[in-house]
Formats: C-alpha cells, sequence, structure tokens
C-alpha cells in the first residue's frame, strides 16, 4: 500500500518534469517529509542510509541538482565548503551561524533591500540572497 508521502512526492516530481523513479521518490520522502528545511548532499545521504535506502553519494548529489533545475529546492551557498539545499523555495534570505553549520531563515520582511544596481543590458535580477553571519557574543 502506498502511503501519503510517497503520492505527494510522486506528485510533486511529475509537476516538477521530473520521471518519479524509485532513489528520485525516497530522497524526496525524506527531504519534504519534514518541512521547510536547509541540508547538505551529506547530510541527506546520512539520513537516507539510516533510512535504509540504498543510494551513492553520487545519486544524493545529482538527485539534488536535478530538484533545483526543476525548481523544487534552491541552492544556498553560504561558505565555499559546502553547499546547503532550501526547501523553501520562496523568496526569504539567511543567518548562517559560524561554527555550527546552522542556516536559519530570516522571517519574511524583516529586510528591505534598496537601492540595487541596474543590471547589464539584456539581463534581469532573479533573486537577491542576504546570509547574515552570527557567532556567539564573546564575553
Amino acid at each position: 500500500m502506498t502511503n501519503a508521502i510517497e503520492i505527494r512526492s510522486e506528485e510533486r516530481l511529475r509537476r516538477s518534469g521530473l520521471r518519479p523513479t524509485r532513489q528520485r521518490m525516497a530522497l524526496a520522502d525524506l527531504i519534504f517529509a519534514k518541512g521547510d528545511r536547509h541540508l547538505t548532499v551529506e547530510e541527506l545521504h546520512e539520513e537516507a542510509v539510516a533510512a535504509g535506502v540504498l543510494v551513492s553519494l553520487a545519486t544524493v548529489y545529482n538527485t539534488l541538482h536535478q530538484f533545483t533545475e526543476a525548481g523544487m529546492i534552491r541552492v544556498l551557498a553560504v561558505e565555499s565548503a559546502k553547499t546547503y539545499f532550501d526547501t523553501n523555495v520562496s523568496d526569504h534570505h539567511h543567518f548562517f551561524v559560524e561554527g555550527h553549520n546552522e542556516v536559519l531563515d530570516i522571517p519574511v520582511n524583516s529586510i528591505t533591500i534598496g537601492n540595487l544596481p541596474e543590471p547589464p543590458e539584456g539581463m534581469e535580477i532573479a533573486h537577491v540572497d542576504v546570509v547574515i553571519r552570527l557567532r556567539p557574543k564573546r564575553n
């Protein structure tokens, strides 16, 4: 019997133009079952292994990039060593907690951005990402 999460994942994949393969379905189930969140390739791979999903790190990497291209998730570059994937594809910004590798959403409408430069001719601004880096206060 197919459960509700699997049905939602299959529908989500089909709506995004992706074929719902077994591995895509399993990874979509893991990614979206916990609501909006930020995760790395390595974190999702660990979750998949723990859940008994037989998938390589390369497959997780490729699948996350396919999901990004399909508009299901977005890439969030907050540091050069790791790429985070965000299940919330709406326009919003982030806090990054240095030393803890934690990404947090900034509440919508908490930041106003103005005076953006004119893009070069023939180009348009697609998105503006603000990442505010945090660290614990020093006494």
